[in-house]
C-alpha cells in the first residue's frame, strides 16, 4: 500500500469513527438511545434546549460527516460546538482539559477543523456525487 493509500484509508476511518461517535452522542440527547439523556434510560433533552440543538448537530452533524456530505461546512459548525462545549461546560471545572474533563471536547474540535480544511476526502459522498455532475 502506498503512503498517500494508506492516508486516504486512515482519514476515511477517521472520518467515520469520529461521525459515529457523535451521531450516538446526537442519538442520545434526541432519541434517547445508548442509555438516554443524563444517563436515565429513554430520556430526551428538551428540543429547543441547548442540550436539545446540540443532540440536533451531533445526530446530522454525525451522520454528515460519516457520509462525508458537506463535510467542510459542517465540520466547521461541530468544531465551534465543540469549542462552546469546552469553555461553556470544562473550563469553569479546572484550568486544564485532563482535569476538568475536556479532553474529548478539545479533541473533536480540532479533529473536526481538521476536515472543515480537508474536506470530506476522494472516499466521500460528496466527492461521489461531484463526479456524477461532472459526467452528466
Amino acid at each position: 500500500m502506498t503512503t498517500g493509500r494508506a492516508a486516504q484509508v486512515a482519514y476515511v476511518l477517521l472520518r467515520v469513527v469520529a461521525g459515529l461517535l457523535f451521531f450516538q452522542a446526537g442519538s442520545m440527547k434526541l432519541l434517547g438511545w445508548f442509555g438516554g439523556f443524563m444517563g436515565q434510560p429513554g430520556a430526551t433533552a428538551p428540543l429547543l434546549s441547548q442540550m436539545g440543538i446540540g443532540g440536533a448537530l451531533e445526530f446530522f452533524g454525525g451522520l454528515a460527516i460519516m457520509l462525508g456530505l458537506l463535510t467542510r461546512p459542517v465540520a466547521f459548525v461541530l468544531s465551534g460546538e465543540m469549542a462552546v462545549a469546552y469553555w461553556q461546560f470544562h473550563a469553569p471545572q479546572g484550568a486544564w482539559p485532563i482535569e476538568n474533563q475536556g479532553v474529548p471536547a478539545v479533541l473533536f474540535c480540532f479533529i473536526f477543523l481538521y476536515m472543515a480544511a480537508q474536506g470530506g476526502g476522494d472516499w466521500s459522498l460528496g466527492a461521489l456525487l461531484r463526479r456524477r455532475r461532472g459526467r452528466g
